[in-house]
């Protein structure tokens, strides 16, 4: 049996900061995986071109 809200309640809050916020917080993760792919690629090609010479 499920109560429905008596009221709801709408809080002001700062969207655009936020927004902004969330933005650059997942373009810095986007950043440092791409980052870590590259290495991980690059440490690939490395350890094949080591085991092939």
């Amino acid at each position: 049996m499920t109560r429905e809200a008596a009221a709801e309640v709408h809080v002001p809050t700062q969207r655009v900061r936020s927004d902004l916020a969330g933005a650059a917080f997942l373009a810095a993760i986007a950043i440092v995986m791409l980052a870590w792919i590259a290495g991980l690629v690059w440490a690939t090609m490395t350890f094949f071109n080591w085991l092939v010479a």
